[in-house]
């Protein structure tokens, strides 16, 4: 697994990401990140676009701000 971003980093990024963008941020695999989407257990909000999966990343960063 590449390095996690910082949360200077993930501030810096647009309002969705991908979720291997998300998984990395979140310190998960991409395999977890996609298991925990399908069983609806992913812990930030995501969005559906056509067969796309966008993760919001205002959700990423509350999620890890409360674990700092």
């Amino acid at each position: 697994m590449r390095n996690r971003p910082t949360l200077d980093d993930i501030r810096q990024w647009p309002a969705t990401v991908n979720v291997d963008q998300a998984a990395q941020a979140l310190g998960v695999s991409r395999a977890h990140a996609y298991e925990t989407i399908r069983t609806g257990q992913f812990p930030a909000r995501i969005v559906q676009v056509g067969s796309r999966i966008r993760v919001v990343t205002s959700t990423i960063l509350a999620l890890l701000e409360q674990q700092a």
